[in-house]
C-alpha cells in the first residue's frame, strides 16, 4: 500500500463492537488520529454518547474534527499525549465505558515528507510528532556513538544486522552530516540485502521513531492511566503494530488480571496485589485475510481488549 493512500482504520468493526459496547456511554479515544475509530464508536453508541479524543498532532486533530462533524453524540478534542491522559482529563467528571489506543501512524503522517517519519518520502530527518519537543532524529544520528546506534537499531528495530548498519551510518556521517530521510535510506540500502531492503529500512526507521517520540515509555505510562479512568466493566482496547508494543500490552493485561504476583515459591501471598482487569479477548485479535488484502498495513496489527473489574478493598 502506498503511504499516500487514504488511511483506513484497522479492524474497524471489531474495535467498535468490543470497545463501544454500551449505548449512550462515555468513550475516550486517546490516540484519535484521523478519527475513523471514533466515528464508529459514536455511530454504535448513539445520540446520548460522549466521546473525548486526544492527540499530540494538530493536523490529525483537524482531520478528526472534520470527520466527526457528521457523527451522532457529543464529542470534544484535546491536543495532548495519551501518556498523560489522566492528568489531561482531571477536570472531566465521571469515568469512561471504553478507552481506545491505536498505536500506529496514519498514512497521512507517514506520507508527509516534512515530518521525516518514513523512508518513502524524502524530507528532513525529524520524526517528532510535536516539532517543539525534544531533539529530531538527525540529532540522534549525529550524536550517538556507533555502539549506541547499534544497540538502538537492535533493540527498538529488532534488526539482526544492526552492527553493519550502524557502522555504515558512522562512516557516512564522518564524510557528511545525514540530514534527510533520503540520505539515511541510501546509507541503509547500501548495506542491506536487496531481498530484505524494505524490511530493513522499516525496522531502522521504526527504531528511530520510537526513540525520538519515547513511544514505549509513553505506552508504559498510558496503560495504568487508562485503567484509572475506566468505569467498572469499562473496556480498554489497544491496537499495536509491532512486537515491542504488543509485549508491553500483553504483559500489562496479564499482570493486571492476576490476584497475586508473588514469586511461585512463596508459601503465601505477600504482594497485596489485586486484579484490576479481566480479559475480554484472551488472545490478540488479528485482521481478517480479506482486510489484509484490502489494507496491507493491517497485517501486523494486534488488538487486545480487557475490562475493568469493580474496585475492591481488602478486608
Amino acid at each position: 500500500m502506498s503511504e499516500a493512500r487514504e488511511h483506513e482504520p484497522v479492524m474497524l468493526e471489531r474495535c467498535g463492537e468490543l470497545v463501544a459496547w454500551r449505548e449512550g456511554g462515555r468513550y475516550l479515544d486517546a490516540t484519535i488520529g484521523n478519527g475513523g475509530h471514533s466515528k464508529e464508536f459514536l455511530r454504535r453508541a448513539g445520540e446520548d454518547a460522549l466521546l473525548v479524543g486526544l492527540d499530540l498532532d494538530v493536523a490529525s486533530l483537524n482531520r478528526a474534527r472534520s470527520l466527526l462533524r457528521s457523527a451522532p453524540g457529543r464529542w470534544f478534542l484535546v491536543q495532548a499525549s495519551f501518556a498523560r491522559m489522566d492528568r489531561t482529563l482531571r477536570g472531566v467528571e465521571g469515568s469512561f465505558d471504553g478507552i481506545f489506543l491505536d498505536l500506529g501512524y496514519s498514512s497521512a503522517q507517514l506520507a508527509d515528507a516534512r515530518r521525516g517519519l518514513s523512508y518513502g518520502a524524502d524530507g528532513p530527518l525529524d520524526m517528532r510528532l510535536t516539532p517543539s519537543i525534544g531533539p529530531p532524529a538527525s540529532e540522534l544520528i549525529r550524536s550517538l556513538e556507533a555502539g549506541e546506534l547499534e544497540e538502538l537499531i537492535r533493540t527498538l528495530g529488532e534488526e539482526r544486522n544492526a552492527r553493519r548498519i550502524a557502522r555504515a551510518i558512522d562512516q557516512a556521517r564522518e564524510r557528511d552530516p545525514i540530514r534527510t530521510t533520503g540520505e539515511l535510506a541510501s546509507v541503509i540500502s547500501s548495506v542491506a540485502s536487496s531481498r530484505f531492503r524494505i524490511k530493513t529500512l522499516s525496522r531502522v526507521f521504526q527504531a528511530l521513531r520510537i526513540r525520538v517520540n519515547h513511544e514505549l515509555e509513553a505506552l508504559e505510562s498510558a496503560l495504568p492511566a487508562a485503567v484509572r479512568l475506566l468505569a467498572p466493566d469499562g473496556r480498554l482496547g489497544v491496537i499495536s503494530f509491532h512486537s515491542l508494543e504488543d509485549r508491553i500490552v500483553k504483559r500489562f493485561m496479564v499482570l493486571s488480571a492476576k490476584e497475586c504476583i508473588c514469586p511461585p515459591d512463596f508459601p503465601e501471598c505477600r504482594c497485596e496485589h489485586r486484579a484490576s482487569l479481566r480479559f475480554v479477548t484472551r488472545r490478540a485479535i488479528q485482521a481478517s485475510g480479506e482486510e489484509v488484502k484490502r489494507n496491507p498495513r493491517s497485517r501486523s496489527a494486534r488488538l487486545r481488549v480487557a475490562a475493568r473489574l469493580p474496585d475492591r478493598r481488602a478486608a
